[in-house]
């Protein structure tokens, strides 16, 4: 085999299994590390708030405590009222699941008196009638799609309050773990120029710039991307909370939650909830609720359609297509849970291209040389 062809095989293997060590890496110490990446991610948060204390003449000990003091507070009485707020209006909705239930009902009894749908019944009984064998079938399919539709509507509605009771259950644990996290987040913050000297020591010269500038480029498309995508969501929250609110919609508080929510997903976003619903009030005689539903959603197309590229500047863009596959696959890998982390895991990667990290591998792999 030719020299040149054997190392550079050798070189891509070094590759390879560095990448697997790494990843090995991670998904071991991950478990046992999570609460102090948890508070490094806090300390990065708050060190510009802490810095702008300092500069009012504060100790470093008291402008990191009242910064905790105010992250920490401000977000554990947001969440507090959240929660309650949503937890109040699901279980109106419950409450009034067996109303709708009637009216789907009578919509559907309503529909089947009508002439062409009546001549429709009419010829899938004559199909029935002149194919025998496949009534069972049918009669089977539209069971279990009566039936699946029905578990899920239930497990949907009972794992959220599963997920309530689970974190009331855990929160003795919670609350160690969160301790752990304030204190590392106290300890990096008030040796935070300290640390970052002590990490930039650790790597090799020749290193420094090029992890500096896949820092700066990950650190842009990555909390770009977070921060455009709340932003955004919160803004379609916030529009349809206000359009149900006048609208005269219950629980429009935790509707407008779950569509906020559902407008992460490509393409579809608040659409696939809006439509329907919209489509279902007409067909029900609520005709201004139909229209105003219609006219919340064109306030939502145009909203978006002004903010999203003024506030997507901030972060690397993905292509819709390439972060509704993202969303799929790890929603097919990791649950729900995935929703988030394959679209993140995609504008990494994104990133590291952007910053030459493949190339450099590539340039490593086939000449030895990392440019």
């Amino acid at each position: 085999m030719d020299t040149l062809v054997l190392k550079r095989m050798l070189r891509g293997l070094w590759v390879v299994l560095a990448a697997a060590a790494i990843l090995l890496a991670v998904y071991v110490l991950l478990p046992l590390l999570y609460p102090l990446l948890l508070a490094w991610l806090l300390a990065y948060v708050m060190h510009p708030l802490v810095q702008m204390l300092k500069g009012l003449r504060l100790p470093g000990w008291l402008a990191v405590s009242l910064s905790l003091l105010f992250y920490i507070g401000g977000t554990a009485l947001v969440l507090t009222a959240l929660i309650t707020r949503l937890v109040k209006e699901l279980i109106g909705l419950l409450q009034t699941f067996d109303l709708h239930t009637d009216q789907w009902r009578g919509l559907l009894q309503s529909l089947s008196r009508n002439a062409s749908i009546q001549n429709i019944i009419n010829q899938i009984n004559q199909f029935y009638h002149d194919n025998p064998g496949y009534h069972a079938t049918i009669d089977s399919n539209i069971n279990r799609t009566t039936e699946t539709v029905g578990q899920a509507v239930t497990q949907m509605i009972t794992g959220f309050f599963n997920i309530i009771l689970k974190l009331i259950s855990s929160l003795p644990s919670l609350g160690t773990i969160l301790i752990v996290i304030v204190l590392a987040a106290f300890f990096l913050s008030t040796g935070w120029d300290r640390h970052t000297a002590k990490l930039q020591s650790l790597l090799p010269a020749s290193m420094l710039r090029p992890v500096s500038e896949i820092w700066m480029d990950l650190r842009k498309a990555l909390f770009g991307y977070l921060r455009a995508q709340l932003v955004l969501i919160s803004v379609t929250a916030v529009i349809v909370i206000i359009g149900l609110l006048l609208l005269g919609v219950r629980s429009a508080f935790a509707i407008g939650l779950t569509i906020g929510i559902v407008d992460l997903i490509p393409y579809l976003g608040v659409g696939v909830v809006i439509l329907p619903w919209a489509l279902y009030s007409y067909m029900t005689g609520n005709i201004g609720l139909a229209i105003g539903l219609l006219v919340l959603y064109g306030i939502i197309l145009v909203t978006r359609q002004v903010l999203e590229p003024k506030v997507l500047a901030s972060s690397i863009g993905i292509d819709p297509l390439a972060m509704l596959i993202g969303m799929f696959a790890g929603l097919q890998l990791l649950g729900m849970i995935g929703l988030i982390l394959g679209p993140v895991l995609l504008v990494i990667l994104d990133a590291f291209t952007r910053a030459g990290v493949f190339r450099a591998l590539r340039s490593y792999i086939l000449s030895g040389r990392l440019h």
